[in-house]
């Protein structure tokens, strides 16, 4: 893939990720609270994540006009996704109620990882070429 396509196809999935991590975590959280809510019935604790995940979309919609100036931020996406998806996993497995979770939110973060991670130049000439 050339440094050009990489660039425009990270800045989509910068958009794309801020934009779920806005408005997409709540929504799911209401229509598949199994897959997306962690806990049976009112929790705290899914406003506390929304907060969060909310703030970090804003970040990555910044990211998307320039990626190699808030290329720390998007590797903390990558490397945050990956800890959160890892500990959730196994919470899934130990905890029959929070199974939904295993094809929920733990295969959504690594997948936001993966295509984080694979987008991300490499290269110094490719970072280069993005200013």
């Amino acid at each position: 893939m050339s440094d050009a396509n990489r660039l425009l196809f990270l800045r989509i999935a910068l958009i794309v990720i801020g934009l779920t991590f806005i408005f997409g975590i709540y929504t799911l959280g209401i229509v598949w609270p199994s897959g997306w809510a962690w806990g049976q019935g009112h929790s705290h604790y899914l406003m506390m994540i929304i907060g969060v995940y909310a703030t970090l979309g804003v970040f990555l919609l910044i990211a998307s006009r320039n990626p190699y100036a808030h290329k720390s931020i998007i590797w903390f996406t990558v490397w945050s996704s990956v800890v959160q998806g890892a500990i959730m996993g196994v919470q899934s497995f130990n905890d029959p109620a929070e199974r939904g979770h295993l094809i929920g939110d733990v295969p959504a973060l690594l997948l936001v990882a993966i295509i984080l991670a694979v987008l991300m130049p490499r290269t110094e000439k490719a970072l280069a070429s993005q200013v």
